[in-house]
């Protein structure tokens, strides 16, 4: 068999669907990071916008097993944006801002997302590249929720250990600081045994379920 049969005769539904899945997970990832970037720079701190983070490149942003578990396992993380705390006015106060801010951007996606859902359904839903194109939307929403949940876990080096550091005293505030690279071993046995995975399923689909509420909203106004 020449090779354009092969390709002309293979299933590509399976290829389609992991696009489905990659391209909404690059989009949460890069808002992401880019929101974590950019909170630091507006509370005094430089350091990533000078390492090119505050940028739509995926490249810059993805880590490849977090990016794996997003789209395997519906949560996962990106690679972390580098923050020198010293350079805030109140060190303990804007590392928690910057930290939420990635998640609290994962939340207002999958609002805007799913905003646009409800616009356009009526229009799109009858057509197949409609279909796509409001199922993009969809999975965006859900992974991004799910980015967000996930990464307020407060397990370092997940934004919601820091955002629980900024409430101890000081010395174990650095103390804990010091030793957050050690958390990821702990994540990642988490991850793998699966520990944590009904909660943020959970939590995710709740979280979800209400948002969608806005796309039924804007579902009505179009009607």
């Amino acid at each position: 068999m020449r090779f354009k049969d092969v390709i002309l005769n293979m299933d590509w539904s399976y290829i389609t669907n992991l696009l489905y899945t990659i391209l909404p997970a690059l989009v949460c990832i890069v808002i992401h990071e880019m929101s974590h970037s950019f909170a630091a720079y507006k509370l005094g701190d430089r350091t990533s916008e000078q390492q090119g983070r505050m940028s739509l490149n995926p490249l810059r942003h993805i880590d490849p097993i977090g990016l794996l578990m997003l789209i395997v396992f519906r949560f996962g993380w990106a690679k972390p944006v580098s923050v020198n705390m010293y350079n805030f006015k109140n060190p303990k106060r804007d590392m928690a801002l910057t930290a939420l801010a990635g998640p609290a951007s994962n939340i207002v996606l999958a609002a805007f997302c799913l905003l646009l859902y409800g616009l356009l359904w009526r229009t799109l839903y009858f057509s197949s590249f409609g279909g796509t194109v409001l199922e993009f939307l969809r999975t965006t929403a859900y992974l991004s929720v799910s980015l967000g949940v996930f990464n307020l876990i407060p397990i370092p080096p997940l934004d919601g250990s820091k955002v629980l550091f900024s409430l101890l005293p000081n010395r174990l505030y650095i103390k804990l600081m010091m030793y957050e690279r050690y958390g990821v071993l702990l994540l990642m046995l988490i991850v793998f045994t699966g520990a944590l995975s009904e909660p943020i399923y959970r939590t995710s689909a709740a979280v979800f379920n209400s948002l969608f509420e806005v796309a039924e909203f804007a579902h009505k106004l179009v009607s």
